[in-house]
Order: C-alpha cells, then structure tokens, then sequence
C-alpha cells in the first residue's frame, strides 16, 4: 500500500505501519479514520462479470474493468466492495496515466457499479484523434501489453478482525472508503517514484526539513543500506 500525502509518496510494508502513521490501534474492532490521507491499492487487470458492462465492451463501447476485488493482498488488508463511496469521483471521472496530475487525462470512466465480486466499471480512452498518447494506452491495454491500473481513495473506516477471522491471513479490512482517482500504470500502486521508507517519513517531518534536504535525506538512506 502507498501512502500520497502533501510531502509526497510513501511504501507501507504492512498493516502495523499503516495503522501507526494513521494514528490508530491494532485493536479488535472497528475504527474510524481521521484526515484525508490517500491511500494507492493496486488494480489487477480482471474482466467484470456484470452482463450489462459486457455488452458494451462486445460492442467496442469501452474497457470492462474490475477496480478492487475483496480479495487478500500480499500485505493481509482486504477492501469491503459495499464501502465504496465514489459520488464524488463520478463528478469528474477521469481516469489518468500514472497518477500524474501534470497530464491531460487519458480517458474516463463510466458504469460504476458494485457487487459481491467488487467495484466495475467501464474505461474509455481518448480518441486518436485529439489525443494520441491516450490513445495508445488503450491499444496497449487492448493488445495485453498493459493490464494493471491503481485507484487512489481516502480510507474512512478500517476494521481490525479478530483471530478467528485473521486465520486466512487477514490483518485489517477497509470498511468504509471514498473513491478519489483511478489509474492506468506500467507498475500498479507506485508507477513513477520510489517509495520512501515509513521511518524516512518521519524523521523529515519532524526535522521540517527542505524538499531538497527531504530527498537528500532518502538518497543518503538508500544508499546506506
């Protein structure tokens, strides 16, 4: 999982990390999140199931596309498909490269929809003719040649399961979650920068450092280990 905050991007190994840098307890139950802190999940290229989705995909209306599943990441969190809230996203559903905010949009969704499996929903990508670069992502999503995408969103509630329901691996659920971007990248979750360390974070905040130190501070780190 990443971390976007206004002093850029940071790697969360795991759950421990994510519930210290959100302030909250690794304590059985549900919590509510303080703050809008985004959080970057990654989106693995998987055709929807929803027949209405797939009729415009059969008539080359768009791109089915699952946005998150409930499934297990490799850093034991799930994502509950109920707890969405994209409103707000579908006001301006762009879809970007990246997560670059310094580029035009390179399509937009539509159809979001949410079921058992997840959230789905259709991606269209820019027309050839006012847009190549988007454009050509598509082609290279249609050829298979890029198939992963991240979505971005702002974690409201997050569930702490008890060990019964931890068997499976399961170290936190997203419960409650507002969609804020969705993506398509080479690398899903940290497609352009190198995640930073949780503990280089921290020091930076605390020192108040300068973006030039910040970055100074992470190369030094880096190469020290």
């Amino acid at each position: 999982m990443i971390l976007r905050t206004k002093s850029g991007e940071y790697k969360a190994g795991n759950a421990l990390i994510l519930l210290d840098y959100l302030g909250l307890k690794a304590t059985e139950g549900i919590q509510k999140v303080n703050g809008d802190v985004e959080l970057i999940a990654s989106v693995p290229f998987r055709l929807t199931t929803d027949e209405t989705l797939l009729a415009d995909v059969e008539a080359e209306q768009g791109f089915a596309w699952t946005l998150s599943t409930y499934d297990l990441d490799r850093f034991g969190e799930r994502i509950d498909p109920k707890g969405w809230d994209f409103k707000r996203y579908m006001e301006n559903p762009i879809v970007e490269w990246a997560h670059r905010y310094d580029i035009p949009a390179i399509g937009k969704m539509e159809g979001l929809t949410i079921d058992e499996a997840g959230l789905h929903g259709l991606v269209y990508f820019n027309d050839k003719s006012f847009d190549f670069f988007g454009w050509s992502i598509g082609q290279r999503v249609k050829a298979g040649v890029i198939r992963a995408g991240s979505v971005g969103f702002r974690v409201m509630e997050i569930e702490i399961p008890s060990k019964a329901d931890s068997l499976d691996g399961t170290s936190l659920i997203f419960r409650k979650q507002e969609l804020l971007e969705f993506s398509i990248c080479n690398v899903p979750a940290n497609p352009y920068a190198l995640a930073k360390t949780m503990e280089a974070v921290k020091t930076a905040e605390k020192a108040d450092l300068s973006s030039k130190n910040f970055f100074d501070c992470l190369i030094n780190k880096t190469q020290g280990e």
